[in-house]
């Protein structure tokens, strides 16, 4: 062994310039696969941050009823289906170890009005409620003007994203409660008629759905204007309400609508049909005693007394503790929805998130692509080269050959010099990835562009390696290496003696 890495070696010093090349295609395979690895890591790791932990969760649980699991931006605005069996979903989630936090949820569009446009614009609402937000989602946001809402007060927080996208629609820039147009936050057309700038601190909504429900318009009172710490201009489409008027918006029941029960007698009068109604016009039936006049304050009374978890909602999401695979929570977890009879399934975030999702999947995978056809292209020319250079060095591998080097010699000088080669400029250009990964997050390179955001794993481009990330490189390069000698390993070991006389 020693006798072949010091004839490498010699070799290597001998052949400068190819050395020289192999080395250079060495370094930069490996360091740009470095490099990819750490966009892919710094990637999966701001997906995890802005959409799972700052958005929606890792699961979501939809009804059955629903035809499409994409909630988040559905193909026109498509209804996302109710959901009415929380009480009994909530008592199925705490009983799961590996569920951290879940929030339910409202989440539909929404056609926003204005007397002074016939055209109207629309935005997704999520209704919720605002404290158990704050606990699932702490850090997604924050609140730039106004302040955080009260739960239990009618309210929304506005994305500033959406507020400059309806002014430039209705020409109207909308403002919390009490509060000034800060000249900081103004859009560039806002700025320029910053005098004369027409504000509201209202927002009308009338809920859109598809099915018989009547929705309403709903008056909002804008309590605070929010900026999203990534994918501003995704997440800036989304304005949350408070869930109770997010039901009467959207002409759901309430949870005061769930507590209102249906009185016997009035069941009986609803069951009523064709001629059997004819009697209800006579007789002392028609006559209303005092006991029965009272029947609407206990109602209103038992109204009050009900939580707002009674009422529906469209989606829950829901958080796992840290080491839980989807694959085994998705499975464990719609096993005991279904035995419960709840009505809802799980889904797992990047389906429920729809585009969102799939173009996080499709960039990690075109990421993965270039590491990969980069592997490909560098073991193609380090071939090329590897075997022009034992093509050329004929006469002195026949000599060797006529002295009595047999063909695994002769295969191993080969193997020896581009693991020389491999680790020391390989090396080198795995050191200078990671110095690279660890230098692009102090430059804070920005961008505004959500794509690129994904890319970057947030608002700034941030790539991540970890060890096992190096060891993965390491292990790519070492492939390299073996894959990229064998073919020049062989030409070398079929040259004989003959062939090098033959050649001189």
């Amino acid at each position: 062994m020693k006798l072949i890495l010091t004839i490498a070696w010699r070799n290597i010093l001998r052949h400068k310039g190819k050395s020289l090349v192999i080395g250079a295609i060495l370094f930069t395979g490996a360091f740009l696969m470095t490099l990819g690895n750490g966009v892919i890591t710094g990637m999966a790791a701001g997906v995890e941050t802005n959409i799972v932990n700052g958005f929606m969760g890792d699961i979501v649980l939809v009804s059955d009823a629903q035809k499409s699991d994409n909630i988040l931006l559905p193909i026109m605005g498509a209804t996302i289906e109710t959901i009415s069996t929380y009480p009994k979903i909530k008592e199925i989630l705490a009983a799961q170890p590996y569920v951290r936090h879940s929030l339910p949820v409202g989440k539909n569009l929404a056609m926003m009005l204005d007397e002074n446009t016939t055209t109207p614009g629309f935005a997704y609402l999520i209704g919720v409620d605002f404290a158990e937000y704050r606990k699932m989602f702490p850090d997604n946001f924050r609140v730039i003007e106004g302040s955080y809402p009260v739960t239990g007060q009618r309210a929304m927080l506005f994305p500033d994203f959406a507020r400059g996208e309806f002014y430039n629609f209705y020409n109207i820039w909308f403002l919390p409660e009490g509060g000034a147009v800060v000249k900081e936050h103004l859009s560039k057309e806002a700025l320029a008629q910053a005098d004369t700038l027409p504000v509201s601190t209202t927002v009308v909504m009338l809920g859109l759905t598809s099915g018989l429900n009547s929705t309403n318009d709903i008056r909002f009172p804008i309590k605070g204007i929010v900026q999203y710490k990534a994918l501003n201009k995704i997440f800036g489409h989304f304005c949350l309400v408070d869930i109770e008027s997010y039901r009467e918006c959207l002409g759901y029941f309430t949870a005061a609508d769930m507590a209102a029960q249906v009185p016997g007698e009035e069941k009986k009068l609803l069951a009523l049909e064709g001629s059997d109604l004819d009697s209800l016009f006579g007789g002392e039936d028609m006559m209303t005693t005092g006991a029965a006049q009272k029947k609407p304050r206990a109602v209103a009374a038992k109204k009050k007394a009900q939580t707002a978890e009674e009422g529906v909602y469209n989606a829950v999401f829901v958080k796992l503790n840290p080491g839980v695979t989807y694959k085994d929570a998705l499975k464990d977890l719609n096993r005991a929805l279904s035995d419960a009879k709840t009505g809802v399934h799980a889904v797992a975030w990047n389906k429920a998130s729809g585009p969102i999702g799939s173009m996080a999947l499709i960039i990690k995978a075109a990421l993965f692509l270039f590491v990969t056809l980069l592997f490909c292209v560098a073991v193609i020319i380090i071939v090329n080269t590897l075997t022009m250079a034992a093509l050329e060095r004929t006469a002195e591998i026949g000599m060797m050959r006529a002295i009595g080097a047999r063909k695994a010699f002769i295969a191993g000088m080969f193997l020896g010099e581009t693991a020389m080669l491999s680790a020391v400029f390989g090396g080198a250009g795995i050191i200078a990835g990671i110095i690279a990964v660890r230098v692009i997050p102090v430059l804070r390179i920005t961008t505004d562009n959500d794509i690129l955001q994904i890319l970057y794993g947030g608002n700034f481009f941030n790539p991540l390696l970890s060890l096992s990330g190096i060891a993965l490189t390491a292990a790519q390069l070492l492939a390299v290496t073996i894959v990229a000698a064998l073919y020049p390993m062989r030409v070398a070991g079929e040259i004989t003696p003959l062939d090098a006389v033959t050649r001189d």
